[in-house]
């Protein structure tokens, strides 16, 4: 009768110590990916609000650094385009999969804009400090919507503003934007049989061809005009004039409106020459003319290059650089 119960009192503990294990390993499973309610907080840029919303799902993420994320954001894009487009966006993030940003997507939205973009259960401030998306998808707002055939000008400017935006805004090292400029941009050169950009709808001539697009048209705005101005004053003044994501604009009416702003003509004999034919860039030639090349993993800079007062300009704009660059805290 003893040894019977010793042996139940024994079950018994077992299944007690086994209980408390189950549970220490569902709370620290708890410290990684916390199941939450929806939670929503208000970014202001200017006189633009930001709404933001976190969905259902898995998430451990510091609500600050979430914050500073969304706030650098859009500090990058005003700062390139002296305002925030609008006056309203509503950004509704997806928890999903355990680390970084993801896949982000942007629309007009009853006078405002709507982005919608994932980001991971764990994602850090580090993480949110590298991250260029919720950038590039802010870019989009600032620009009127296009038909199909000129998708590659909508992500183009995207992909060729956001790096500039952010050293601009000082989230991002001006060095590592060149690196990479020099790095990626000869995605967008045509290849044999390429038909123009409007013709020619693969991705790397919709993001890349539309980025080369845009280098080319900001360095002949500056040579145009001994560096007076760049293409942030043409995409300025098509924001100013109304063109933003929620009006649909013919392409023509938008760099007709660009080139007037800058006293050129630069934005349509550019597409004239790269938007429905086979037109080469000189990438190299123009690296060297504005003074920089790649070493490594690094670039150097040539201050004097023919052009290193460009490149500066492109980088900077009107304004010298006056502080380094800002980390997410």
């Amino acid at each position: 009768m003893r040894a019977a119960t010793v042996i139940i009192i024994a079950m018994l503990a077992a299944l007690c110590l086994g209980f408390g294990i189950l549970l220490c390993l569902l709370a620290v499973h708890g410290l990684h990916a916390q199941p939450r309610e929806n939670k929503s907080m208000i970014i202001e840029q200017g006189s633009a609000k930001i709404e933001a919303s976190v969905g259902d799902g898995a998430w451990n993420v510091n609500d600050a650094a979430l914050r500073a994320w969304i706030q650098n954001a859009a500090d990058s894009v005003a700062t390139y385009y002296g305002r925030f487009p609008l006056d309203r966006v509503d950004l509704r993030i997806s928890p999903g999969g355990r680390v970084g940003v993801g896949r982000g997507m942007t629309w007009p939205d009853h006078g405002g804009g709507l982005i919608k973009i994932r980001v991971g259960s764990d994602t850090t401030a580090q993480d949110f400090a590298d991250d260029w998306m919720l950038t590039h998808e802010m870019t989009h707002l600032a620009f009127p919507s296009m038909p199909d055939e000129h998708h590659w000008i909508e992500e183009g400017l995207a992909t060729y503003i956001e790096p500039i935006a952010r050293v601009r805004a000082h989230h991002l090292d001006e060095n590592e934007m060149w690196f990479e400029m020099v790095r990626d941009m000869h995605q967008g050169l045509p290849h044999e049989g390429d038909q123009g950009l409007d013709r020619t709808q693969s991705w790397a001539n919709t993001y890349w061809g539309g980025a080369l697009f845009c280098f080319v048209s900001d360095v002949e705005i500056h040579r145009a005009t001994h560096n007076a101005k760049g293409l942030d004053d043409a995409l300025r003044a098509i924001l100013a004039a109304g063109g933003n994501i929620n009006e649909d604009w013919p392409l023509d009416r938008a760099l007709a409106t660009g080139d007037r702003a800058t006293g050129t003509h630069v934005l349509e004999d550019a597409y004239a020459q790269m938007g429905n034919q086979y037109h080469m860039v000189d990438l190299d030639a123009m690296w060297k003319e504005l003074g920089v090349a790649r070493e490594g993993d690094h670039v150097v800079f040539n201050d004097a290059a023919s052009m290193a007062a460009t490149r500066r300009a492109i980088t900077w704009g009107h304004a010298a650089p006056d502080a380094k660059v800002v980390p997410v805290h």
